[in-house]
């Protein structure tokens, strides 16, 4: 059985068929354990990368450590600085006395809640005006002003309305999420592919069918960047209140040891919010790895569903 090859001509213009000999099971075989090999080399070269990446992220840590220990004292005043030593033997005292535990669950509490409740009124907000170009023409400059306001100066106004509880930090945290969060969210909204939407009418699709099958899977990447983006700004909106105002929490005893002059304490309560906000965005990182991302272009002044 001959397999077709490709056309050639031969002097004159007559047309010749140029025969190409169909590959035999070896051959196929030889050409599968290549592709294997390739593959297993692939992985290899992959493992490798990881481990000299995080090998080179625990040095360079080590270093830092290293050289901040000798600086302390001898070149600059602990004061300052603080070290490495007294930053852990004021962590294993407040581990001991079970301050840090509470104060951590509390301002983690605050972070989550506000972060939930930004994100989820972000996201609503950004899905509701992103069907309705109209409506967000409209209330564009009211939006703008609004995430214009520094959200340190929303405090004040919080404590009045909310007191110094939990209410307060929540929302605090929550007003700082939900523009990251709906901004990201609109943007994607606006970037579905218009050929999805126009297939979906085609197979007889209603309005809502357009919205959860093609806008919000459409929109699920933007919306992972808005809350990998938000998670620090939580953590900022809650430490922030709790500075302003609280008697517990991290920001509670960021203020109580700067107070005291108390620089290791500072540092430990740093350490302890940059471990729980690597957390969040590890966790945000695995759902964004488990989703796929759909990318497609979009004239933001139309119309989107007719």
């Amino acid at each position: 059985m001959e397999r077709p090859g490709k056309r050639t001509y031969a002097a004159g213009g007559k047309e010749m068929k140029t025969i190409l000999p169909q590959q035999t099971s070896q051959q196929r075989a030889t050409t599968r354990a290549k592709i294997s090999s390739a593959n297993v080399q692939t992985r290899q070269l992959q493992r490798r990368r990881v481990l000299i990446i995080g090998a080179g992220r625990i040095v360079f840590l080590l270093c830092l450590i290293t050289l901040w220990q000798i600086l302390s004292g001898r070149f600059i005043n602990p004061l300052f600085i603080s070290s490495p030593l007294a930053v852990v033997e004021q962590l294993q005292l407040w581990l001991n006395d079970g301050s840090l535990w509470s104060n951590t669950a509390i301002t983690l509490q605050e972070t989550l809640l506000g972060l939930v409740y930004g994100a989820l009124s972000g996201v609503l907000a950004g899905i509701l005006l992103g069907i309705q170009p109209l409506v967000t023409e409209i209330l564009d400059p009211f939006v703008i002003a609004l995430y214009s306001i520094p959200k340190v100066a929303l405090a004040p106004l919080c404590i009045l309305w909310f007191g110094i509880g939990l209410e307060m930090k929540v929302v605090l945290a929550a007003v700082t999420v939900f523009f990251l969060v709906f901004f990201n969210t609109l943007t994607g909204i606006r970037n579905v592919d218009r050929n999805l939407i126009d297939a979906v009418l085609l197979m007889g699709g209603k309005h809502w069918d357009i919205v959860l099958k093609v806008m919000i899977p459409s929109a699920a990447g933007y919306i992972l960047t808005g809350l990998r983006i938000a998670i620090p700004y939580s953590l900022i909106g809650a430490v922030v209140a709790e500075l302003v105002s609280s008697n517990s929490g991290l920001g509670y005893l960021i203020n109580d040891a700067s107070s005291k002059f108390d620089t290791a304490g500072v540092f430990v309560a740093l350490l302890v919010l940059t471990i729980i906000a690597s957390a969040l965005n590890a966790f945000v990182n695995l759902i964004d790895h488990k989703t796929s991302r759909w990318k497609a272009g979009m004239t933001l002044g139309k119309k989107i569903i007719p």
